[in-house]
């Protein structure tokens, strides 16, 4: 006999979204994880689990959190591309997706927590118009709350888009590409907790919006979330903090916090790396036989760390900044393009010892990145890429594969640009921007997005506007609620300080957003003011450096660059340029040298090292394309002569027959007493007969010259 299996635990839950149904359905499925939920909105499902190790990880000073986005093919009805036709690593859209839900999530868990903690999200099904990242961070949010494991949630997370005078909750994909501003935005009932922002040069107070009206969706979602956790919510399980000598740490302040202060009072990060350095061995001296060295090697950078967070703070409170500078100086900035030779195009920035080296790379539309994901695009002709190597920091580790953080820092600086390149009807060129960062003391993503403006510009990409980034930080005081924003954050201040919130824009608007957060949230306020001072000192770096450094894009590409011509033919013309089995195509590359590529709907894209081969692709090309008008006059060359008349060569391959009758105004016995082998001549083209061969008549070419004399 066969017993159905029960589920005694199955609950389904449904709110309203943006207008359409959000259900949440837990208790059927991943039994054996902490807890588990199936996520729909539309046609999106995302299951998503949470599992924690009962057992806390040893000999580790951080909290062990996964996210892990998983994109599955079959969720849009696709095989893999690969050879092996399975998924295989994430795709880059797929780490950012992951990074959009682990960023609000880590500041909430207690940071002493030591329990390795993974959270997967796997993409089931998908509309690509009801956004999987959301589902999925909702889902996230969801199967934390309501397992065992500790958490300071619940989260939200929300689109909002800017169209035509209307704010719109998870817009659809075509909404999303139409709009000014959109946001993605995540907050608990009370405050903001991360910001994500593309938008195409849109005004501060439009941001602002969309990211109030996103926080007002998600304080309705997180009510929703706690009914659910109401419901089936499992007690939180207790845990045992990381261990935190503090008599080690009330010895060291009250024996070295001067030595801090001194240590941190500097604008070079190497004299204060010098001098924390001395003061760690001095410490060593002085606690090591009380201690033990076992003890006191366990314990001496967490509290290194304290003391360090404890003087910025009381510092930055206070409106004294480590390297002395007010609270809206920015650093000591400098530009240069043209940095290197041969390259389309360089830039080099530096802002205090923060400097990135932007590389441009231009070529055909063929080099185009090519997408085999679960989403709608297939290919990326604006890429951006964004590499951090040790040396940058003063470290001695070896190189590894590309980071997460790599990958989001390079979309970021994408994201800034991509409103201001060039459509492909205006530039034909497939774009790749490299940012190496030579020097990393707080905010290199800004950084980049300055030197690549640079490159693009001196590659003569005409950007239509160029665009910088800038960061403001914060400190806050949890027990008066005193609160201070600072412009153009340096390392220190980022590691002990609450924000790093990133702004990149024109001097017209806001292009990309990126906020990231170390406490419970910000308030409405703290986000109008870090708005503000973004833009004020954005401006400032536009027109007292960058500008000043190459005031617009150079009018021409570099002598390195393919030359590139873009042109549309008649889709009936595509078959007669290709030529049979490719024949035709392939001698207009062998005869000039160029590239040609055809577009099913007759865009032409000719690329070549020189503009004169370029040209005289374009040149074969229109030949073969050439339709003359009725009506029109033409100059052309005697190619043949038969009794009844001559042909007259218009143009490459195109030819017509002008009869004997249509010689002259006057009988014409032969075509020899008017015209002979080789003469150029001028014909009116008079139309196609009913077999498709051209008639001319020089005759009325000739009349209609003498009248218009």
């Amino acid at each position: 006999m066969i017993t159905r299996k029960q589920y005694p635990n199955h609950h389904v839950f449904e709110t309203e979204i943006g207008g359409r149904t959000f259900t949440v359905e837990t208790g059927k499925v991943a039994e054996l994880a902490n807890a588990e939920c199936i996520c729909r909105y539309g046609d999106t499902v995302v299951l998503t689990t949470c599992t924690c190790n009962p057992i806390p990880k040893a000999g580790i000073d951080y909290f062990p959190l996964t996210i892990e986005f998983e994109e599955r093919m079959y969720s849009v009805g696709r095989i893999p591309g690969s050879f092996n036709r399975r998924e295989g690593k994430p795709s880059e859209r797929g780490i950012l997706n992951s990074r959009i839900i682990d960023r609000p999530m880590r500041p909430l868990f207690d940071e002493e927590l030591r329990n390795d903690t993974v959270v997967t999200c796997t993409v089931l099904a998908t509309d690509n118009d009801n956004p999987v990242e959301i589902v999925a961070s909702l889902g996230a949010s969801i199967a934390i709350a309501s397992s065992d494991v500790p958490w300071n949630g619940p989260v939200a997370t929300t689109n909002v888009a800017y169209l035509d005078g209307k704010y719109i909750v998870n817009p659809s994909a075509e909404e999303r590409d139409a709009c000014q501003c959109f946001v993605c935005i995540s907050s608990t009932f009370e405050k903001v907790v991360m910001i994500e922002t593309e938008a195409n040069e849109a005004p501060e107070d439009i941001v602002y919006n969309c990211i109030k009206v996103a926080h007002e969706t998600n304080m309705e979602i997180v009510k929703f979330i706690n009914e659910i956790v109401a419901k089936i919510g499992k007690p939180k399980f207790t845990f045992e903090k990381a261990a935190v000598n503090h008599d080690l740490l009330d010895d060291l302040i009250n024996y070295g916090l001067g030595q801090i202060e001194y240590a941190l009072d500097t604008d070079d990060k190497n004299v204060r790396e010098e001098r924390l350095t001395a003061a760690r061995l001095d410490f060593k001296n002085q606690f090591v036989e009380k201690y033990g060295e076992e003890e006191f090697e366990t314990h001496i950078e967490v509290c290194l760390y304290k003391m360090q967070k404890k003087v910025v703070k009381k510092w930055l409170l206070a409106g004294k900044r480590v390297d002395g500078r007010g609270m809206d100086d920015i650093r000591p900035l400098d530009a240069e393009v043209g940095v290197l030779p041969r390259v389309h195009g360089s830039g080099l920035f530096s802002r205090g010892q923060t400097q990135v080296l932007s590389i441009c790379t231009l070529n055909t539309l063929s080099a185009a990145q090519k997408l085999d994901t679960i989403y709608p695009e297939d290919t990326k002709r604006y890429i951006h890429h964004y590499n951090f190597p040790s040396f940058s920091t003063g470290e001695a580790r070896a190189a590894r594969s590309t980071s997460r953080r790599e990958l989001g820092h390079g979309a970021l600086a994408e994201k800034a640009l991509l409103p201001v390149i060039p459509p492909v009807e205006e530039f034909p060129y497939a774009i790749r921007v490299v940012s190496e960062v030579l020097s990393s003391n707080g905010s290199t993503s800004q950084g980049s997005i300055c030197g690549s403006t640079l490159a693009l510009m001196d590659a003569g990409v005409p950007i239509k506007r160029p665009v910088a980034g800038i960061s403001c930080g914060l400190i806050s005081d949890q027990e008066t609620g005193a609160w201070r924003t600072f412009t153009d954050i340096q390392g220190v201040e980022d590691f002990h300080g609450e924000m790093d919130f990133k702004v990149a824009g024109t001097t017209e608007g806001i292009t990309a957003i990126q906020m990231d957060l170390k406490n419970k949230g910000l308030t409405m306020e703290i986000i109008a003011d870090a708005l503000e001072r973004c833009r004020k000192a954005r401006l400032v770096i536009l027109e007292e450096v960058m500008l000043k450094a190459i005031p617009e894009p150079r009018a021409e590409v570099s002598e390195f660059a393919p030359k590139m011509i873009s042109m549309t033919i008649p889709v009936d013309k595509i078959r007669e340029v290709i030529g049979s089995g490719g024949k035709t195509i392939q001698k207009i590359c062998a005869d000039t040298g160029a590239k040609v590529d055809i577009e099913d709907d007759g865009s032409v894209f000719i690329s070549a090292v020189d503009a004169a081969a370029a040209n005289a692709a374009k040149k074969m090309v229109d030949d073969i394309c050439f339709v003359p008008e009725v009506g029109k006059l033409y100059y052309g060359k005697v190619v043949r002569i038969l009794p009844i008349g001559a042909f007259v060569e218009i143009a490459p391959g195109h030819d017509g027959m002008v009869h004997l009758s249509k010689l002259e105004n006057r009988r014409v016995e032969k075509v020899e007493d008017v015209l002979n082998l080789g003469d150029m001549t001028w014909v009116k083209f008079m139309g196609f007969d009913e077999k498709g061969r051209a008639n001319f008549s020089r005759k009325d070419a000739l009349k209609e010259m003498g009248e218009n004399a």
